[in-house]
């Protein structure tokens, strides 16, 4: 029989446990991604910070579960399973889809459960306020994978890997299609800051929707943007670490 430790573990991967760390960094994967993804991140972030990198269902080793069919769903989800972590400040980072999803878990923690982050980091993913008509989710298995080329977020040897990529696409398209189907629905702001990160040559997102985040907190508000593309971050991880290090410390 399951129970719950066993149900939290499919969500949450602690790849270097520091169970003395002052805060805890909660790791929000992109489209298609997964929780190995922050595998590094994990593995430099300092002693002071515990490293959470969330598993979505319907990839890896939780590949035979079904993939979740909304943003709303999977942030109901995911609140869910991080709120015994919550005992330590919590900063919040995400990649892309991974942004919409930490702001709607941001919004429940604080709505619902009174537990302010310490902050929210949104990379590559325009404000939720700024809607974009995207039917990526809707295109062939050749559209999808070319778009993920594109984007280069994915190792070119897996996405030459036939055998290996068709059996990830049922994920990324679902993914595709909650991040796209995604509709924002006003309501309080954040109170807690806001860190808005974005590459200058991304074609997913603008440094004008990167900004507008701005609009959705009342607490502080920061603009980092860095050259690159959309996975800007792969090559910038000495500056994010420094900033996440530096929202989690103590106050």
């Amino acid at each position: 029989m399951s129970t719950l430790a066993d149900h939290d573990r499919l969500w949450i991967r602690r790849y270097h446990p520091r169970p003395d760390a002052a805060a805890r960094v909660v790791c929000l994967p992109h489209a298609g991604g997964s929780a190995s993804f922050y595998h590094p991140v994990s593995a430099r972030m300092p002693a002071s910070v515990d490293v959470l990198a969330v598993q979505y269902p319907g990839r890896q080793d939780r590949r035979g579960e079904p993939c979740v069919a909304s943003i709303g769903e999977l942030a109901d989800q995911v609140t869910s399973v991080l709120l015994p972590w919550a005992d330590r400040p919590l900063v919040l980072f995400g990649h892309s889809m991974g942004a919409s999803l930490g702001f709607e878990i941001a919004r429940r923690l604080e709505r619902e459960h009174g537990v302010v982050p310490r902050a929210l980091f949104a990379s590559a993913r325009r404000a939720p306020s700024c809607p974009r008509d995207e039917s990526v989710h809707l295109r062939d298995d050749d559209g999808l994978i070319e778009e993920m080329r594109q984007l280069s977020g994915t190792d070119s040897a897996i996405l030459d890997d036939v055998e290996l990529i068709r059996m990830a696409l049922p994920a990324i398209r679902a993914d595709y299609r909650a991040a796209e189907t995604y509709a924002y629905e006003p309501g309080p702001n954040l109170r807690c800051p806001v860190v808005a990160l974005v590459g200058d040559d991304d074609p997913k997102v603008t440094a004008d929707e990167t900004r507008a985040w701005a609009l959705h907190t009342d607490a502080t508000f920061e603009f980092h943007q860095f050259k690159g593309g959309h996975f800007y971050l792969t090559s910038h991880q000495d500056e994010i670490l420094r900033l996440l290090a530096e929202h989690a410390r103590p106050r």
